[in-house]
């Protein structure tokens, strides 16, 4: 088998697309790359789920941290506290016994004119319960890198604002909001890179791969025991994460730019046009 028959078989295992069975011996080395990259489609869809709603939720956090009514500001504070105050293995293991406990056959949940049911057996599977486990941890932590680039706005630019007429959610979505990403932005990078690291945490967790479509970790943890050389896959997990690494900072180095266009030094395109009228 080639290498090409190889990707074509293996590529997308882990979605369930292509070969059923994982091979049994004669492992190549195109085998373990190709499979442990198969498995690293979960671990970067865990990571974008979970930065993407966590951006969200950790920036109504930081506004209610840093708000004046307590109502808002004590369960922020509890939030952020929990979730950066305890590891996060331990998160993933009370999450899942907290699922399993609850009823197989769903939640009824009675509205008067008509009865529910919530399913809840999909929140012990890794793609859901996982992804909302790294969800709120991730929040957690952004939100207080977004709560201190909110004490750091410079008071000159609210006065600023206030000067030109600006109240309100006009104010925060033209000044408040887009300062503080500026401030925040360099280390919620680090909190990216940080969070897509920690996705290889969902393999120790109780959340099981279902018919063996596990991530990165699944696959090189299959190989280490098959060949009894972990020397191999592991460090091809390294290089896939490095490889993704290098992904994540070029895209938020692209948006830091953005955010910091108007800022002096920033390199500005130069557009070619071409003069077809004098």
């Amino acid at each position: 088998m080639s290498c090409w028959d190889t990707l074509m078989d293996y590529g997308l295992r882990s979605i369930g697309i292509g070969e059923r069975l994982l091979p049994r011996s004669d492992f190549t080395l195109c085998q373990q790359v190709v499979l442990i990259g198969s498995g690293t489609i979960w671990n970067i869809y865990f990571a974008i789920v979970a930065l993407l709603l966590g951006f969200f939720l950790a920036t109504a956090l930081a506004l209610g941290k840093a708000s004046p009514n307590a109502f808002l500001r004590k369960p922020s504070e509890w939030f952020i506290y929990l979730f950066r105050g305890s590891p996060l293995f331990i998160q993933f293991f009370f999450a899942y016994e907290l699922f399993v406990q609850l009823p197989r056959n769903g939640i009824d949940i009675n509205l008067g004119f008509v009865e529910l049911t919530a399913q809840t057996r999909w929140l012990t599977k890794a793609w859901a319960g996982a992804t909302i486990v790294l969800f709120l941890n991730t929040s957690a932590y952004a939100a207080e890198i977004f709560y201190g680039a909110l004490r750091a706005i410079p008071k000159g630019d609210l006065e600023a604002a206030d000067a030109y007429g600006f109240t309100g959610w006009a104010k925060f979505r033209r000044i408040t909001w887009p300062t503080m990403l500026r401030l925040a932005w360099p280390a919620y990078t680090n909190e990216a890179i940080f969070l897509t690291h920690a996705t290889t945490l969902v393999f120790f967790s109780g959340f099981p791969a279902w018919q063996q479509r596990g991530d990165a970790l699944y696959y090189a943890n299959y190989f280490a025991d098959k060949t009894f050389n972990p020397f191999v896959p592991y460090p091809i997990v390294a290089v896939y994460f490095i490889l993704i690494s290098l992904f994540i900072i070029w895209g938020f180095g692209r948006v830091n730019q953005h955010l910091n266009r108007h800022m002096p030094g920033q390199k500005r395109r130069t557009k070619m046009r071409v003069p077809l009228m004098r």
